[in-house]
């Protein structure tokens, strides 16, 4: 919608303050929306040579979407967390929010590639404000494997208009045309989802049976679970040591965490004594799981190729 508002040389509707509202209550990437409207703002403003009715229009929006954005239970600290979250110190240490591994093929880094193949053919010109955006969603998506979610839908949104530029279409009515195509391409795709539905199976992030041989009474017992375990397990009903939402943890209890994920046997020692922990579900190869192994006083209780489980003795 921002960029709509751009290519008809508008302001964005005011209809996208509830949707900035509701985003701002659900996920911190509502941050990136404001900085997303303050760039294409900027953009409009230079394009109109500092016009005071587009300054006037865009400034109004976005003063209106930072007060739609402070609509939160914790208001001001809401519209600031993105930010705080960026500088925990144990953020480095989570898997989502590591760099990005370039080492092996991936979607991310064949889009990079195919937008380097194709900026080398010399035929697209990006405004130099979009192709800076581009940069930054890029550098985003390296720092963070999280951010790889933002560069792919984004920087081709923000590229369309310079490739529609280099490639036009062969005729006004060719797009007409192509609207069938796309939309029976989309209900078989939608055809196809609902014959073969998607079936959640063991994986790394989902140790189902290991978590199927725990019995009833001991999943309601304190657990030592892996950070990656910690969704699943959630949503089969155990209480986690620790889960995916690392925000809401102090940062020592993090440091511990990775103490824990190295294999130290003083800091599990003492993370099973103090938490009354009566039963751990680990990944079958980490130090964490070897060092249970050696540890007095608990045995492993069920082990498979992804995980495994140690009760006391």
């Amino acid at each position: 919608a921002l960029l709509n508002a751009r290519e008809r040389e508008g302001a964005p509707s005011f209809w996208l303050l509830p949707i900035m509202t509701v985003w701002a209550n659900l996920h911190g990437t509502f941050a990136f929306g404001l900085a997303l409207a303050a760039a294409l703002g900027l953009e409009a403003a230079i394009a109109s040579g500092w016009r005071r009715a587009v300054l006037a229009s865009w400034g109004v929006f976005l003063a209106a979407s930072l007060i739609a954005a402070l609509l939160t239970p914790q208001g001001l600290n809401g519209l600031l967390f993105p930010l705080q979250l960026l500088a925990m110190p144990g953020l480095a240490s989570v898997g989502e929010w590591k760099p990005t591994d370039l080492s092996h093929l991936s979607p991310f880094l064949v889009a990079l590639l195919a937008a380097f193949y194709f900026l080398a053919l010399g035929r697209i010109r990006i405004a130099p404000l979009r192709a800076a955006l581009i940069a930054a969603l890029v550098y985003l998506g390296l720092s963070h494997v999280r951010h790889q979610m933002l560069f792919g839908p984004v920087a081709p949104l923000l590229a369309a208009s310079a490739v529609g530029a280099a490639w036009p279409p062969r005729a006004p009515d060719d797009l007409k045309r192509s609207w069938p195509v796309f939309a029976a391409a989309l209900v078989a795709m939608l055809a196809a989802r609902l014959v073969w539905p998607a079936m959640r199976g063991e994986d790394r992030v989902s140790p189902m049976a290991a978590l199927a041989h725990v019995p009833g009474d001991l999943r309601t017992r304190p657990v030592l679970n892996a950070y990656d375990y910690g969704g699943y397990l959630i949503f089969r009903g155990v209480k986690v040591f620790i889960d995916g939402r690392t925000d809401m943890y102090p940062a020592d209890f993090l440091k511990n965490n990775d103490r824990l994920d190295l294999g130290d046997q003083a800091a599990i020692r003492a993370t099973l004594a103090r938490y009354k922990i009566a039963w751990t579900i680990l990944p079958a190869h980490s130090r964490a799981a070897q060092a249970m192994d050696r540890l007095e006083g608990w045995r492993r209780f069920y082990g498979d190729a992804n995980a495994v489980v140690h009760v006391r003795d």
